[in-house]
């Protein structure tokens, strides 16, 4: 009963973790890329529809793209777990005196006595599918992925960064004139970068303070070098 409410609890904590990282990946790039984007072609173009149109295909492009990397994470992360597990059972049964040998190997690092290390590896190499699940965890340090992770993961950064990237843009769809248009998306974006540094900084165990500012930073570079470089090649 134990160990079952041991096996339960890191679940938990993984899941969370994995929707967080998603989230975290998706509303970056979000904010930063079409952020970037709209300033670049702030220094070069004057009409704002120019720039909701390559603001809304960017975001459209990013967010599949993203997504499918995450897809494509989630796939290769289930395709490694299954590999070893089909080579743990080939060792199992081919190779058992080995296995028993690292089993009492892990029991002896962690402190257990010869006797009970014995009576450990015993136990548990009753069980073939439980030796094996064992050897997972604390052999190769695998986690059975969630089946549906890279669906999930798809869906999360996609989503994400099409909220995050809605934002910098959205001046842009009520307001003409680009340069005015900056300035609101400029406030805007840098607003919500600070916001979103602090509350993945504070959730992520780093000086919240410090983790906004660097967020803000790198958006605000990112959006400076993109409207100078409209700008020198304007000129």
């Amino acid at each position: 009963m134990d160990t079952h409410l041991h096996h339960n609890h890191p679940e938990k904590h993984l899941k969370s973790s994995d929707l967080l990282t998603d989230v975290v990946i998706g509303m970056s790039d979000g904010l930063t890329v079409p952020f970037a984007l709209a300033a670049g072609l702030s220094g070069a173009v004057d009409k704002s529809s120019i720039i909701v149109i390559a603001g809304i295909a960017e975001i459209a492009a990013g967010s599949i793209a993203m997504g499918l990397g995450g897809y494509l994470a989630g796939k290769t992360e289930q395709d490694h777990y299954s590999s070893e597990l089909r080579r743990e059972y080939d060792e199992i049964e081919h190779l058992r005196h080995r296995e028993i040998e690292e089993t009492k190997e892990f029991f002896a690092n962690i402190g257990l006595s010869e006797a009970v290390q014995q009576q450990a590896t015993e136990e548990i190499s009753r069980d073939k599918d439980r030796w094996v699940e064992f050897m997972m965890k604390y052999e190769l340090g695998l986690d059975k992925p969630d089946p549906r992770r890279a669906t999930k993961s798809a869906l999360n950064i996609g989503l994400s960064y099409i909220a995050g990237g809605i934002i910098p843009l959205s001046p842009y769809f009520f307001i003409h004139d680009s340069g005015s248009a900056l300035k609101y998306s400029v406030v805007a974006t840098l607003c919500c970068l600070f916001v979103f540094g602090f509350f993945k900084s504070r959730i992520t165990g780093v000086n919240p303070w410090w983790g906004a500012l660097r967020v803000t930073l790198i958006g605000a570079l990112a959006a400076g070098a993109a409207f100078g470089v409209a700008k020198l090649f304007e000129g």
